[in-house]
């Protein structure tokens, strides 16, 4: 076939013919790749491993939480209770297994003199686990901007 020549009065058709070339090189190298990878798929270590048993993941503690109003006044998840029930509730809370969180949750206006006395009171009862619960700032929680 022609792609150019002399006689510029006849008029030229286009080519008709499918380029399959590229098609074949890269059926080539997708052959190739398959001949060099076959054998890793199949290639096996024969082991004789031994059988063990754990045992189950521990569950999580139960949370207990524990918030002081600004008046002082104390509540045992919604409840408000007395400083007697706390002590009773906390011996209780100790007691269990696994033993629970004290999540402590204060309101700002809180004298630090009843927290200081509801964490003795946790501490005297045998409460281990004890956390604070707060909100974070409202600078913390926006991103920072590219200034």
């Amino acid at each position: 076939m022609a792609f150019g020549g002399f006689n510029q009065n006849q008029q030229q058709a286009p080519m008709a013919d499918i380029n399959v070339t590229p098609m074949v090189d890269v059926m080539l190298v997708l052959l190739v790749i398959f001949i060099i990878t076959a054998p890793l798929f199949t290639h096996a270590i024969k082991l004789d491993l031994p059988s063990a048993q754990a045992e189950a993941a521990p569950e999580k503690p139960q949370t207990i939480s524990l918030s002081i109003n600004g008046e002082g006044q104390i509540f045992w998840g919604n409840e408000a209770i007395t400083q007697k029930d706390l002590e009773a509730r906390l011996t209780q809370a100790a007691k269990q297994q696994p033993q629970p969180e004290l999540h402590l949750r204060a309101d700002k206006a809180t004298r630090y003199e009843i927290i200081a006395q509801v964490m003795a009171a946790a501490q005297a009862n045998g409460v281990t686990k004890m956390g604070f619960v707060t909100e974070p700032s409202p600078a913390a929680s926006q991103p920072a901007s590219g200034k």
